[in-house]
C-alpha cells in the first residue's frame, strides 16, 4: 500500500473512534437521569444501610451514635443465642417447605387443567384459580386469620365443634401457626406457579408423548421422562423468583402471628421479621441494618450461583 492509502486508513480509523466516543457520551447523557434516579432509590439506601450497620444507632444513641466497626455483624454471626441463626433456620425451612409443596401441587393441578376431562371447563377453573393472586395480599391474609383460624368464630372451629371436638387455638403454638402460615402462603402463591406450569405443559410437543406411549411408557414414566425434563428450562426462572419471594416473605407471618396488638401466642421468627423486630420494636437500628446487609449478601450470592449454574447448563 502507498503512504497515501495508509494515511487515509488511519484517518478513517480515528474518525470512527471519535464517532464511537461521541455516541457513547450521548448515550450516557441520555440515560443519566435514569441512572441518577436508580442510584438515589436503590444504591444510596444500600450504602446508607451499610453505614448504619457499622454504628451503635438505637433509641439511646439516636443523634450521638458512634462507629463501632463490625461488632453488629460479629454479634449476629458468632453469638448463637442472639436469635439470628434460629431465624435463619426457620427461614430456610419455610422456603424449602413452601417451594416443594408449591411445585407438587402446581404440577398436579396444571396436569388436571390439561386433562381432556376438563377441556370445556378449563377457562372457568383458570379464572377461579386467579382470584387468590388478584386479591390484595393484606386482605387475603386477614380474611384467613379472622375467617378461618379465629378461635371463637372461625370456620375451622365451627367444623371441629360440629364433629364433636373442642375448639382449637390454631395460631397459639409455633408448629400449628407455621402450618397455618404455610397454607395461607400457598393460597397466595400457587396461582402464579400453576399458570407457569400450565403454559409449560402446553408448549411440550405431543409427539413426545406419542413416542413414549409406543415405547410402552405409562403415565408416571411419561411424566418422569418427558414432562419434567421439558418443564425444567421453562419453569426454572419462575422457581428462582419464587424462592426469592418466599425467602423474604414478611406480610404472611407478621400479620398472622406477630402483628403489634394482635399477637396470637406463637413466635415464628424468620430472618425478615427478625430484622423488622430489631429495627422497629427494640429500636436497635445498627444491629437491624447489619442483619439487612447479611440478607442482601445472601440473596446476591444465591443469584450469582443460580445464574452461573444456568450458564454452565447452557
Amino acid at each position: 500500500k502507498s503512504p497515501e492509502e495508509g494515511f487515509g486508513i488511519n484517518r478513517e480509523h480515528e474518525m470512527n473512534k471519535k464517532n464511537l466516543r461521541k455516541k457513547t457520551l450521548v448515550a450516557y447523557g441520555v440515560s443519566a437521569p435514569a441512572l441518577i434516579l436508580i442510584a438515589s432509590i436503590v444504591v444510596f439506601p444500600i450504602l446508607y444501610t451499610f453505614y448504619i450497620s457499622l454504628t451503635n444507632m438505637n433509641t439511646y444513641h439516636w443523634f450521638n451514635y458512634e462507629i463501632i466497626g463490625l461488632k453488629n455483624y460479629q454479634r449476629a454471626l458468632t453469638v448463637f443465642d442472639s436469635g439470628f441463626f434460629s431465624a435463619l433456620l426457620t427461614t430456610i425451612l419455610w422456603t424449602v417447605v413452601n417451594i416443594v409443596i408449591q411445585l407438587m401441587i402446581a404440577f398436579v393441578v396444571a396436569n388436571l387443567l390439561n386433562s381432556p376431562l376438563l377441556k370445556h371447563q378449563k377457562r372457568l377453573y383458570e379464572t377461579i384459580l386467579m382470584f387468590p393472586w388478584a386479591m390484595p395480599g393484606y386482605v387475603s391474609i386477614l380474611l384467613w386469620k379472622t375467617g378461618m383460624f379465629n378461635t371463637q368464630f372461625g370456620i375451622l372451629n365451627n367444623w371441629v365443634q360440629k364433629l364433636g371436638f373442642e375448639s382449637q387455638r390454631w395460631l397459639s403454638s409455633d408448629v400449628s401457626a407455621f402450618i397455618c402460615c404455610t397454607v395461607v402462603n400457598l393460597w397466595l402463591a400457587l396461582p402464579f406457579m400453576i399458570m407457569i406450569m400450565d403454559g409449560g405443559l402446553k408448549s411440550i410437543d405431543k409427539c413426545l408423548y406419542e413416542s413414549a406411549t409406543i415405547d410402552g411408557a405409562g403415565k408416571f414414566k411419561q411424566a418422569m421422562v418427558v414432562t419434567i425434563p421439558c418443564l425444567k428450562p421453562i419453569i426454572g426462572p419462575s422457581v428462582v423468583i419464587t424462592i426469592f419471594t418466599t425467602f423474604k416473605t414478611f406480610d404472611v407471618i407478621y400479620l398472622m402471628v406477630l402483628q403489634t396488638g394482635a399477637q396470637t401466642g406463637a413466635h415464628i421468627q424468620t430472618i425478615i421479621t427478625y430484622a423488622y423486630e430489631n429495627a422497629f420494636i427494640t429500636n436497635n437500628y445498627g444491629y437491624s441494618s447489619a442483619i439487612s446487609i447479611i440478607i442482601f449478601i445472601m440473596l446476591i450470592a444465591f443469584s450469582f450461583v443460580t445464574s452461573r449454574r444456568k450458564n454452565d447448563d447452557a
